[in-house]
This record gives structure tokens, C-alpha cells and sequence, in this order.
């Protein structure tokens, strides 16, 4: 899986055929979590409060319009 982004120790990875709804894999220190890039939201998580945060800044940093 292509790391697209790297920062704080963060990983924002995507994968190629990937599942819906369009989202991104952020992984810190062996912790890992999926953030829904439409709406920001968090798919599942196990990581720490703080570096979620910054993950979920990410999402509204990359927001995409959806295919029409």
C-alpha cells in the first residue's frame, strides 16, 4: 500500500480497489484507522485521540467531490 502523505508520525495510505465509501488507512505506532474522506467521519479506529484528530484534518485537507 502506497504511503501518499507522512506526517507527525502518521501514515495516510489508500489502496487501489478499496471498498465504498472512498476513505483512507492512517496508521501511528503499529495503530491503525480508517477515516471516510466525504464526510470526515471515522470508520473504525485504534488510534490515539490525538493523532485521530490529526488524521481527520487530513480528510478535510483532501475532500474530493464525488463522482456525478
Amino acid at each position: 500500500m502506497p504511503v501518499v502523505s507522512l506526517f507527525y508520525g502518521i501514515k495516510i495510505s489508500f489502496y487501489y480497489d478499496d471498498n465504498n465509501p472512498p476513505h483512507f488507512h492512517a496508521a501511528y505506532a503499529g495503530n491503525k484507522a480508517l477515516v471516510d474522506i466525504l464526510n470526515c467521519a471515522v470508520i473504525k479506529s485504534a488510534l490515539p485521540k490525538k493523532q485521530l484528530e490529526l488524521a481527520k484534518c487530513n480528510a478535510e485537507l483532501i475532500q474530493i467531490e464525488p463522482l456525478r
